[in-house]
């Protein structure tokens, strides 16, 4: 099992440099940002773009991979962000991860002046994007003409530095989205009962995940691969559990995860007064002890 963690992108980059090349001198496996334009609590503070941010800590890094968790086609188009995801995979040298999903409904969704679309939408619009982006990052060139999104000529030369693209993680928990994950994903991304911490007990939040497994495994088979080809990675901090409180705590949840098959488990960088306040020392201990201790 792999240790990560999220950093939002919150900060100037004088002070957010140190935080990623703490990360990785933390041991980190990887260090992800989400892509919005703004988010939640965080809507009328600092937020930066993911892009730049995560180009600027390709630069600042050697060794931890990088990654969006996740992208989505909100406000993106598969040729624009091709392009981009092209360019960080080089300037990292290859340690790019992609997280990607449908979207959600929040604030920033409508932020380009568009209605709100609905969950069919938005899985219709998934389902269109994900093949094009494949498409426009695994060719030199392509022409794709579709409902929603199209693409004439569009160039990427001279390709991703790993091959024959950078890894697709699909954030996915209904079944039109996990038959994308068996189909395009290198790793597949949950961050739990997607009712919300108050809906679900803490001691049925490992069965919810259990759950998810199995219809991914199904799904998997249905398009004739072996589900152990995917990496199964747990986003934290959407569930009534507290992991991060101690060293101790954090290894019982990290050991019911890796039982019921979580490969990767991903921790949020602590923000002081905010949904992902913890303890700074007990989080670098986490960081550079725990996984020792899972065997």
């Amino acid at each position: 099992m792999r240790l990560s963690t999220v950093i939002l992108p919150i900060h100037r980059w004088s002070a957010g440099q140190k935080i990623w090349q703490q990360a990785e001198d933390l041991g980190f496996h990887a260090a992800y940002t989400y892509d919005h334009l703004s988010w939640r609590s965080f809507r009328d503070e600092p937020w930066f773009g993911s892009i730049p941010t995560l180009t600027a800590a390709a630069a600042a890094t050697e060794r931890i991979r990088l990654g969006t968790l996740v992208t989505s086609p909100n406000f993106r188009h598969p040729v624009t962000l091709a392009k981009e995801l092209l360019t960080v995979d080089d300037i990292s040298d290859g340690r790019l991860t992609v997280g990607i999903g449908a979207g959600g409904s929040g604030f920033d969704a409508t932020a380009m002046g568009q209605e709100a679309w609905s969950g069919k939408e938005r899985a219709d619009r998934f389902g269109e994007f994900l093949p094009l982006l494949d498409e426009l990052l695994t060719q030199d060139a392509t022409t794709s003409e579709g409902r929603y999104y199209s693409a004439v000529e569009a160039r990427n030369i001279p390709g991703c530095v790993q091959q024959p693209r950078v890894p697709f993680y699909v954030a996915a928990t209904g079944p039109r989205g996990l038959r994308l994950a068996a189909e395009y994903g290198q790793g597949w991304v949950t961050y739990g009962d997607p009712r919300g911490p108050g809906d679900v007990p803490v001691e049925q939040a490992p069965a919810v995940i259990e759950g998810q497994l199995a219809k991914l495994r199904a799904a998997c088979e249905a398009r004739g691969r072996d589900v152990a080809e995917l990496e199964k990675v747990l986003l934290q901090g959407s569930t009534a559990e507290r992991p991060l409180e101690s060293l101790d705590a954090f290894v019982d949840w990290a050991g019911r995860y890796q039982e019921i098959g979580i490969t990767e488990l991903v921790v949020h960088w602590p923000v002081p007064d905010s949904i992902f306040a913890s303890d700074l020392a007990v989080f670098e201990r986490i960081a550079t002890e725990a996984m020792a201790q899972l065997g």
